[in-house]
């Protein structure tokens, strides 16, 4: 079978430019130089020389309807330069999505609509959250991925769209950039386009001082589509040729495209333009009237715009707007008649509504049983992805070992094959971990789909900078980190996890879910479906033994994120646990019952959760009158401190492993059930 990708709307392949535009260019640029200068600080020069460039895509190219931001046919723009916000800010005031002059003007200050960088679903309009950067282009990557494989979920459906993004040097000099660009190689994601915006400059003056490759070849070597644009005579964006290239990428279907747009930053300013200090100071208010003096503005305005220019700009794209949601809106409807299940399954996604029986046909784990939590985690994701056509994933090359693959579904590549298919729901990353991560998040914010991706715990670390966007985001991203701790026995300490819980724990807005057994993991995966909140599984390599307790009893419980997992009348002691070590804690309590000592075992598969309970519900599990307890987790133990108190104990590891079998490095490090009973007559004592 021949891949006939879908085709987004046509664009008007003509240049229609006149003085109105270049007016308005001269605008933009003022009003970046002008709301640096008001705060104080920022980065002007950049979203002066890109004013071209953002104004042709959003009034000349980009299928976008201001009045609807969230529209499913609409083109997708990330500024991954997030640093520049101005330059996203401006075409969004500029084009009438909800941002004032007056949002301009509180640029960088607490509480306004134009923080320093862009932040999604704190500004209309915003896709994503960029500034640190490459996340923008890895990000970029999962949305025209997600594009392609909705395309397979609703055949036929005017979903196509383009994904835009403007990139920068730091950008493109960060490792993501290289790792996400050669996955969309790979994936031959044609609806995928990025500008280089190619200044030369950074905050350390020219780039020749750390960056000296030919890009464009290196994009060529990844199987982009490469054009370049030089500047004009005088110095400016060349805007024909630039639009021709434009036009030229967004008709490319088989392959990425790249755009290496010659700039000067800072352009027109007298002084400042070609130089460091525009890159990320105030040009000063010297340079400012010299600029607009240079544009023919009135040095002596702040903040102006000519209301009729406006008026005519904005009309113009409403016009232009309301010919493409004619179109669209017909196709939809043709569409929706000929496709009913289909339909139903969109009109599900758009309203963020589940099966009502999405957990009743789940694997069940009966008790004397064992598993381990990775085995039972890819069983309930295939049941659950029976359920969900909407789910998708794959691993960093570890899909064997994190068990993140969908049976039955072929691989998610740009071709049919006996094994793969431009529409699979098997997503090859390759060992990208940070790519993958910021493509998750991608997929995730294009809107209608479920996306998780795998690695070992100990190589979050590769991908953390992306799950931090995630959490400041809430995007709806599951991260399947298995091999959890020394568990995982002879790859030894470079492979064991010791810091990683914590670390992940540090990061607000992330649920860490660790799990005792096959049946907690169960429960953590369909509650993780339910909050659509980006969540990490912390999973085992080793077999766990099946808890003996109700079903019921642990889905409630794990839903809560800690439970009374079993507690002897009028307890003395707490053991608090996670993941492998439950069972540990369960043993010690047997061991302490015959010695007389009533405890009460508590599971904490996740503190977040836990944490957003009632302070009722909480003291229930965790009693204040007992304050002799005791935490016990395979890991370091710097956190669990504000649940023991200062009269608790702490069995776990704050060292680096070894290269044993995991029973032997259980023993070795003292994480045994003999070791947490030592400590409850410890706390006892105390």
């Amino acid at each position: 079978m021949k891949f006939a990708p879908a085709v987004p709307m046509n664009l008007e392949t003509t240049l229609d430019w006149n003085a109105d535009d270049q007016r308005t260019i001269d605008y933009l640029r003022a009003l970046a130089a002008d709301a640096v200068q008001k705060v104080g600080n920022g980065h002007p020069g950049t979203a002066m020389s890109l004013a071209p460039a953002a104004y042709l895509l959003f009034n000349k190219i980009m299928t976008h309807d201001p009045t609807d931001p969230q529209w499913l046919g609409r083109d997708r723009f990330i500024l991954s330069a997030g640093h520049s916000s101005l330059t996203l800010y401006s075409q969004l005031f500029l084009c009438g999505y909800p941002l004032s002059m007056d949002d301009l003007k509180s640029f960088r200050t607490l509480r306004s609509q134009t923080p320093g960088h862009p932040e999604f679903g704190h500004t209309v309009g915003v896709e994503t959250t960029t500034g640190p950067l490459g996340q923008g282009l890895g990000t970029a990557v999962g949305m025209a991925m997600s594009g392609r494989f909705e395309a397979g979920l609703f055949p036929q459906a005017p979903f196509a769209h383009r994904v835009w993004v403007i990139a920068s040097d730091g950008d493109l000099q960060e490792g993501i950039s290289g790792e996400a660009s050669s996955l969309a190689g790979t994936q031959k994601l044609g609806h995928l386009n990025v500008i280089w915006d190619d200044n030369r400059i950074s905050i350390e003056g020219d780039t020749e001082v750390a960056f000296t490759e030919n890009v464009s070849d290196r994009y060529r070597a990844y199987g982009w589509d490469v054009h370049e644009i030089d500047m004009c005579a005088n110095g400016d964006v060349d805007i024909p040729a630039l639009h021709a290239a434009m036009v030229k990428a967004a008709n490319t279907t088989r392959a990425p495209s790249f755009i290496r747009m010659r700039t000067t930053i800072a352009w027109p300013a007298p002084a400042a333009r070609g130089t460091a200090k525009a890159h990320g100071s105030a040009l000063g208010n010297a340079e400012v009237a010299a600029l607009k003096r240079e544009l023919g503005l009135d040095p002596q305005q702040s903040f102006a715009f000519d209301p009729v220019l406006l008026d005519r700009v904005r009309t113009a794209l409403r016009q232009r707007t309301v010919n493409a949601r004619k179109n669209w809106d017909a196709d939809m409807a043709t569409w929706r008649e000929g496709n009913g299940p289909a339909a139903e399954l969109l009109d599900r996604l758009l309203a963020k509504e589940l099966p009502v029986d999405l957990a009743s046909h789940l694997p069940t784990y009966p008790a004397g049983g064992a598993t381990s939590t990775r085995k039972a985690s890819g069983q309930v994701l295939n049941a659950l992805a029976v359920q969900l056509p909407e789910m998708w994933g794959g691993s960093a090359d570890l899909a064997e070992s994190n068990l993140t693959w969908i049976e039955g579904s072929p691989s998610f590549l740009p071709h049919f094959s006996d094994t793969s298919s431009p529409y699979g729901r098997n997503i090859h990353f390759g060992i990208r971990e940070h790519a993958m991560g910021a493509a998750l998040n991608g997929i995730a914010l294009d809107g209608l789909t479920k996306p998780f991706g795998g690695t070992f715990l100990v190589f979050s670390d590769y991908m953390r900078g992306a799950v931090r966007i995630a959490a400041l985001m809430q995007t709806d991203v599951t991260y399947v980190w298995t091999h959890d701790s020394i568990g995982l026995g002879e790859d030894g300490p470079t492979h064991q996890p010791v810091e990683h819980l914590w670390s992940l724990r540090a990061i607000p807005g992330l649920s860490v879910v660790r799990p005792a057994d096959a049946r907690e993991t169960a429960a953590a995966w369909v509650e993780n479906v339910k909050r659509r909140v980006p969540v990490g599984l912390i999973l085992s390599r080793q077999d766990l033994p099946h808890l003996e307790q109700e079903t019921s009893q642990i889905t409630a419980g794990v839903a809560r994120g800690g439970y009374i997992l079993a507690s002897d009348s009028d307890p003395k002691a707490i053991i608090i646990a996670t993941g492998s070590e439950v069972s540990v804690a369960l043993a010690a309590k047997e061991t302490l019952n015959s010695q007389g000592v009533h405890v009460q075992v508590v599971s904490m598969p996740c503190i977040e959760w836990f944490d957003q309970q009632s302070q009722a519900y909480r003291d229930q599990v965790l009693p204040p009158h007992i304050i002799a307890r005791v935490a016990v987790e395979a890991g370091a133990t710097l956190g669990w401190h504000r649940f023991v108190g200062d009269s608790g104990e702490v069995v776990g590891l704050d060292h680096f492993g070894a290269s044993a079998s995991a029973p032997v490095l259980f023993t070795e490090f003292g994480i045994t059930a003999v070791v947490v009973v030592t400590a409850v007559f410890k706390t006892l004592k105390k």
